[in-house]
């Protein structure tokens, strides 16, 4: 299994996401510039969180037009493992590799804080087997997930809401709700399954000396398709 981790302008998430892969999942792992065309000595993809391009039009507008993202989306639509968290997640949904898109915090404030998931939807290859709540990172201004109607009824209907924001007892409750998104949706996947994007940042829950290892439960994911491989 080699991972690429795609650095845009503004990116600094990128070494989380690379020593977190390469230390703690163990797994090979490149930095690949936003301006390449090709991926074609990787196996999965890690979108990065930061500002990408200092967010100055919409978060993740411009990076989703970036030439990587050409073979970003064909990763996707071969089954291939993609990940993006926070503004990777931003830009994933803005090139339309997954539905919905992020908006301001409902309270207009940047967030740093701990937040607890509870896995919706076991059956994909980032959440098989996780069957407790996850107490992860967040760190954004702009992570209100939001999803028109019919949309929202067909993620619920094909099971691609993988996390929810809940207390640390895995209840659905407002207050757990930081940022304010519909449903309390913290990440969302792609149909097949092979697509995570979440405002959380497991690469940041790695290792008990970061304050939790939880993250982990997400990464195995490189592992459980590397031993495919």
């Amino acid at each position: 299994m080699r991972a690429a981790v795609i650095r845009f302008p503004g990116s600094n998430c990128d070494q989380d996401a690379y020593y977190a892969l390469k230390d703690d999942v163990g797994i090979d792992v490149e930095y690949v510039w936003h301006e390449s065309d090709s991926l074609k000595e990787f196996d999965a993809v890690f979108l990065p969180g930061g500002f990408s391009y200092g967010d100055y039009l919409r978060c993740g507008a411009m990076a989703s037009r970036a030439p990587i993202m050409n073979e970003v989306r064909r990763f996707a639509e071969e089954g291939r493992l993609v990940i993006g968290a926070c503004n990777g997640f931003q830009v994933l949904c803005e090139a339309g590799i997954l539905p919905g898109a992020l908006l301001l915090n409902e309270r207009q404030k940047f967030i740093c804080a701990d937040v607890h998931l509870r896995v919706e939807n076991r059956q994909s290859v980032w959440t098989r087997g996780v069957d407790r709540v996850l107490r992860i990172p967040i760190a954004h201004g702009e992570g209100r997930y939001v999803l028109d109607s019919e949309g929202l009824k067909e993620l619920n209907d094909c099971g691609q809401v993988a996390f929810r924001y809940v207390t640390a007892a895995g209840d659905l409750d407002p207050s757990a709700n930081v940022n304010g998104s519909i449903e309390s949706i913290a990440g969302v996947l792609n149909k097949r399954g092979n697509v995570l994007g979440l405002m959380p940042h497991p690469e940041r829950a790695s290792r008990q000396l970061l304050g939790s290892s939880d993250g982990l439960e997400i990464l195995q994911a490189f592992k459980l398709v590397a031993a495919n491989l």
